[in-house]
């Protein structure tokens, strides 16, 4: 199963660990946030070592929609309500500024950079869009409520934000990886203190970053409960429409558009990891209704770790851990959570004081509804009677007929069939 981007592109290959080794920085992680981190650390002669269990981009961000937006979703009326404007300022400036830097390090890049507007839609609550419009007028950003936009759906209208991008993930990362200091098909097994333990002996660094999607070690920073996994579905489309901008329903369940040259990317179906959806086949009945000329080309999935109050976690592990940071909850929009995480983790590690790293903090408050969600479906799964058990935290495994895996549906590690670990948390096999 691949996505569009790693059909359409070749990365480059690095060499697997080579003995012991001593750095400055080690970056646990080869995905966007990871290779981004490295890339800006490089640039400012910071000596560092990249290390990918697999191949760079095989997990998460080669399967995304590749989306570049401050847009995510309705979220600015959800920050203003439960944590002021000023916080909700500071969130859209530095995603601002995230779209700022793609923009500066595309333009001698190819990689298939297109400006386009962005839309967040709902398909029956006007109310929900209307209250994004104030709140967005209280922190001066001036976006625009459509009445009507360009797809096979009533809608109750739009928030339009203007001026957003898309681009082929993978072509731009094969261009700012190839002289970075990576160790591919180097699995780092246990941290002690500040060396890794890997498959080819041990790395020891004065700082480390985990930018592992989901944070690996359990003892610091509460990870287990401050997160969880949603799963997502995308069919790529020949022959259907050219929706000319991106568009995502405000529910979180409902269905994403954009285009790359002909083809429609159709994502949705999904839901937390180890519940049942509509998966791709909820994609294929609304393909077969609204473009019945179409015809699909490549399927995939993705998923994405989602935070307590939808603002990702960037910064220090854990208050006991001075030396170890961590970028993770993303909340589906890895693109600008990825670059925030490089201009913030890279202040960081320099010395360097960073406007935004406070509201990113992984060491704020956890009060918060989604906590107790998250603690129930982990004690739910935890008592469930079952034979499979993820090696994570002990949850009973659900079968994902559409996929042929077990899914953890207490922090979204996956299996193959036979018991190989695909996604994390899970740092082993069944």
């Amino acid at each position: 199963m691949e996505s569009l981007w790693q059909k359409t592109n070749v990365l480059p290959e690095f060499p697997h660990q080579q003995g012991d080794i001593h750095t400055d920085v080690l970056i646990i992680g080869g995905g966007m946030a990871g290779i981004l981190i490295a890339y800006f650390l490089q640039q400012q002669g910071v000596k560092y070592t990249l290390v990918e269990k697999n191949r760079i981009c095989s997990g998460i961000t080669g399967n995304t929609t590749a989306k570049i937006t401050f847009q995510h979703g309705l979220i600015y009326q959800k920050i203003l309500k439960s944590s002021g404007a000023e916080t909700a300022q500071k969130y859209l400036t530095a995603n601002q500024a995230a779209l700022n830097q793609y923009s500066r390090l595309c333009k001698n890049i190819d990689c298939d950079y297109e400006v386009k507007d962005n839309y967040v839609y709902s398909t029956s609550d006007r109310n929900k869009l209307e209250k994004e419009m104030e709140a967005l007028e209280r922190i001066g950003y001036h976006a625009k409520l459509c009445e009507n936009i360009s797809l096979p759906l009533q809608t109750a209208g739009a928030v339009k934000f203007s001026s957003q991008a898309q681009f082929h993930p993978l072509k731009f990362i094969a261009a700012i990886s190839k002289n970075l200091n990576i160790c591919e098909n180097t699995f780092v097994s246990e941290m002690v203190g500040n060396t890794a333990v890997t498959n080819h002996g041990k790395i020891i660094a004065d700082k480390v970053i985990a930018a592992t999607h989901f944070p690996f070690i359990n003892k610091h920073g509460s990870y287990f409960l401050k997160l969880y996994q949603h799963r997502s579905y995308v069919i790529a489309l020949e022959n259907a429409q050219n929706v000319d901008g991106m568009y995502v329903d405000q529910s979180g369940t409902g269905l994403s558009f954009r285009n790359y040259n002909n083809v429609l990317l159709l994502g949705g179906g999904g839901q937390r990891t180890g519940k049942k959806s509509g998966c791709w086949n909820e994609l294929r009945r609304f393909a077969g209704k609204n473009y019945p000329e179409s015809k699909e080309i490549l399927h995939w999935a993705a998923q994405d770790c989602m935070s307590l109050d939808s603002i990702p976690y960037i910064g220090q592990y854990s208050k006991n851990t001075p030396d170890f940071y961590v970028a993770s909850g993303f909340n589906k929009w890895g693109m600008t959570g990825s670059m925030v995480s490089a201009m913030i983790l890279s202040d960081m590690i320099t010395g360097k004081t960073n406007d935004f790293a406070d509201i990113f903090s992984p060491s704020r408050s956890i009060l918060n509804p989604q906590l107790f969600v998250n603690g129930f479906e982990a004690t739910k799964n935890l008592l469930t009677i079952s034979k499979k058990r993820c090696p994570h935290m002990g949850c009973a495994l659900k079968w994902n007929s559409a996929e042929h895996s077990w899914d953890c549906p207490c922090h979204g590690s996956r299996f193959s069939e036979n018991g190989k670990v695909l996604d994390n948390p899970a740092n082993g096999n069944l």
